[in-house]
């Protein structure tokens, strides 16, 4: 997937990540590349400090190529996922 436009993610020290897929007809707009995904397909929530009130769905791969500050404390769900935990 080519990156169309840059992130329109806000910044933030940390990220948490969690994978997510919907049965919901609905369609997102990824933060980071700016393409859209289906709720239907895997995909990622990522919330900002950990605020669930400013979360966002993002393709897996591009927040993985986006390399996103995590909390430190040990691999994140998203590290493990990928097998690099």
């Amino acid at each position: 997937m080519t990156r169309r436009s840059r992130s329109r993610l806000e910044p933030a020290e940390w990220y948490s990540v969690r994978p997510v897929r919907s049965m919901k007809p609905a369609t997102y707009t990824c933060p980071l590349c700016g393409y859209r995904l289906h709720a239907m397909s895997d995909h990622v929530l990522i919330a900002p400090e950990g605020d669930t009130n400013r979360r966002r769905h993002a393709h897996l791969e591009c927040v993985a190529a986006a390399d996103l500050p995590g909390r430190p404390a040990r691999p994140g769900l998203l590290s493990r996922l990928l097998g690099r935990g």
